[in-house]
């Protein structure tokens, strides 16, 4: 693994520092001119930060962390599932570009955990993926019976990035032994859609027993 280009938490504190630009609307847009297209043409990228982040229109992640090109190597799918090509491509980030943290983002009100929320189960192919939401619903249903429908869907929001995380952790022996040797910290996030602010969730709470 190539070494990273820096550690963990100053990472995460350029993320942090980012979306509080971006909710202060007080935004630097850095490294988005033709000398950094230049630069990471020529000598590659060296992201500080992978995402796995929702699909969804209104999380525009460089945006949001106030990034630009070759900071942030996001992966996007329709609620933040994990797959085994998302997991991959994550893989690449850390273990090929040296990537320090992987954030794993989730966002309220969101348009596919509220579609398994009301119907469970979907049609055709998106039958996949709520197969991998579902879970998350029903725990969240399960611990904390009487939400409204809102409050539930924002709940298993939280929830389903928690599961993702430790999904990560179960599939990935590269990101298992990263974290051992601290050279990548995974950690959790939900974005507010309405202030734009994200909300860091840290790191799992059983991850010792996760990394083994």
């Amino acid at each position: 693994m190539r070494k990273p280009s820096m550690p963990p938490d100053e990472a995460i504190t350029l993320l942090q520092e980012g979306n509080a630009r971006y909710v202060a609307h007080s935004l630097l847009h850095p490294n988005l001119g033709p000398e950094r297209r230049s630069e990471t043409g020529s000598q590659g990228q060296y992201p500080f930060a992978a995402v796995l982040a929702c699909s969804d229109s209104r999380v525009p992640a460089e945006f949001i962390f106030d990034s630009g090109i070759g900071d942030i190597f996001v992966v996007r799918v329709a609620g933040n599932v994990l797959g085994h090509s998302e997991l991959a491509s994550v893989e690449y980030a850390v273990d090929h570009l040296g990537t320090p943290v992987f954030v794993v983002l989730g966002h309220t009100m969101c348009g596919a955990v509220t579609a398994v929320v009301r119907e469970g189960l979907l049609h055709g192919n998106l039958r996949i993926l709520s197969e991998r939401i579902l879970p998350a619903v029903e725990r969240t249903r399960q611990s904390n019976p009487g939400l409204s429908e809102d409050e539930l869907v924002n709940a298993t929001v939280e929830t389903n990035v928690w599961k993702v995380m430790a999904e990560a952790f179960a599939s990935s022996a590269c990101l298992r032994s990263c974290a051992k040797k601290g050279e990548v910290k995974v950690v959790g996030a939900v974005y507010d859609i309405h202030t734009g602010r994200i909300d860091w969730l840290g790191t799992h709470p059983q991850q010792n027993q996760l990394i083994g």
